[in-house]
């Protein structure tokens, strides 16, 4: 009889958040995965998990898959973990996932922490309909995509590194305009968790006299009805 492969979420900051659930099924599972064992044995240690973790990273997920896939297949429950947050959102494990299934292997993903979903519900901007870009093309196809991006409607959801936080934020100035309401989240759970909401400008002058640290996550505010009303009336016009 096949293994299980379960998707566990682990906190993206504060330990607490940590459910009974999850603790229970990495000390039952016969293979833990992570993605970077040295931030997850403190994490393993501190909840009484004595069992050591393999690595499973976006540089070695192709190659380490089809020996997982034959753990599982020899009946062993495998338990994946990130450094943070739910596996394969932003992380690996989709590759693995889509193995899996392919294989006839059972997937279960445990309900638990993820980032986004509370900057979301903290940005103040509507949350009934989104969309979830996560980290933006560093280089190729960044314009292009932020051009796209300008006609969305939906609130927009974004990861970000401190480094580039700045640039992005001037970005959605110039393609999406300067008055585009917006939020951004820091250290969500953490001591210094902070919350900036304005327009981008706002917000950016805000972080330029701050200091850059910890994990971004940005909300942006779809495209106004304003403006989509002038641009169907002007789309009206043309056709006339």
């Amino acid at each position: 009889m096949d293994g299980k492969l379960y998707l566990v979420p682990t906190p993206i900051g504060n330990l607490e958040d940590m459910t009974f659930r999850a603790i229970r099924i990495l000390k039952e599972a016969d293979v833990i995965l992570a993605e970077d064992t040295r931030t997850s044995a403190p994490m393993l240690k501190h909840f009484g998990i004595d069992k050591k973790a393999y690595s499973h990273h976006q540089h070695n997920e192709h190659k380490a898959t089809s020996e997982i896939i034959k753990f599982l297949k020899e009946g062993k429950n495998v338990a994946l973990v990130s450094d943070a947050g739910t596996p394969a959102i932003s992380d690996p494990g989709f590759f693995l996932v889509r193995e899996a299934l392919k294989n006839e292997i059972e997937v279960n993903c445990l309900p638990g922490a993820t980032a986004f979903v509370p900057a979301l519900v903290n940005s103040g901007l509507p949350s009934d309909q989104f969309v979830f870009e996560g980290f933006l093309p560093v280089k190729k196809g960044r314009q292009t995509r932020l051009k796209l991006l300008a006609d969305e409607e939906r609130t927009m959801i974004f990861y970000e590194s401190p480094h580039r936080l700045l640039k992005t934020l001037e970005e959605f100035a110039e393609f999406l305009g300067e008055d585009r309401q917006a939020s951004v989240s820091r250290e969500l759970t953490k001591i210094y968790e902070e919350t900036v909401r304005g327009t981008v400008m706002e917000i950016k002058s805000h972080f330029e006299n701050n200091i850059l640290k910890g994990e971004f996550v940005i909300c942006v505010a779809g495209k106004p009805e304003k403006e989509k009303t002038v641009k169907n009336k002007d789309k009206y016009k043309q056709e006339k």
